[in-house]
């Protein structure tokens, strides 16, 4: 965990979640190297869950696939995830699980390297830019609050390789009939992923 990542989910916890008192909070790829997020969301009221693919420190649930969390949807308020996305072979259907599980209302705070050495963790699939957030918000109705792209490697030293693009990402209030039909539609292309099940 580089310094700028731990900077930037400090800012957007005091940006867009200062007032709440009750918060369910998933951290996806919570596994501690070099710090966590945790330390941002330890308020009273606020519950934390620590998501991963192994045991380890920071990891309450240890998921058996990326592509399924253990989570009823609409269930979270806010899902975290940091420097995993690039490790995700088929992001895509992690996104849709993340945004299954979020509140109307809910967030997500999206961070992943722009650029950087490869950095196998058990492999390293992919970069993204601001314009990729954008396809992730249009994929899954999400509202697209606020996207940048670190390009400074002057401001954070020890982050300069990465160039984390960071994303707010905003559940928009759905009817009835679109949550069902999102689901449909979320189980439909679960069935065409080899591997998946």
């Amino acid at each position: 965990m580089h310094t700028s990542s731990l900077e930037h989910v400090q800012r957007m916890v005091n940006s867009h979640l200062s007032k709440r008192s009750q918060l369910q909070v998933l951290d996806i790829g919570s596994y501690d190297v070099n710090g966590s997020y945790k330390q941002f969301f330890d308020k009273p009221g606020w519950r934390y869950t620590g998501v991963d693919l192994a045991a380890g420190p920071n990891v309450d649930v240890v998921l058996s696939s990326p592509y399924r969390l253990p989570f009823p949807s609409f269930s979270v308020d806010v899902v975290v995830s940091g420097q995993a996305f690039e490790h995700v072979e088929f992001f895509w259907l992690t996104w849709m699980e993340m945004s299954r599980v979020v509140r109307p209302g809910g967030l997500i705070f999206l961070l992943a390297p722009s650029r950087g050495p490869e950095h196998r963790y058990p492999q390293d699939c992919w970069r993204f830019y601001p314009d990729g957030y954008r396809a992730l918000a249009k994929y899954t109705s999400m509202e697209l609050l606020e996207v940048s792209t670190d390009w400074d490697p002057s401001a954070h030293p020890d982050s300069a390789p990465w160039g984390d693009t960071v994303g707010v990402f905003r559940q928009r209030q759905l009817s009835l009939m679109a949550r069902w039909r999102r689901r449909f539609a979320q189980h439909v292309r679960y069935l065409a992923v080899p591997g998946f099940h």
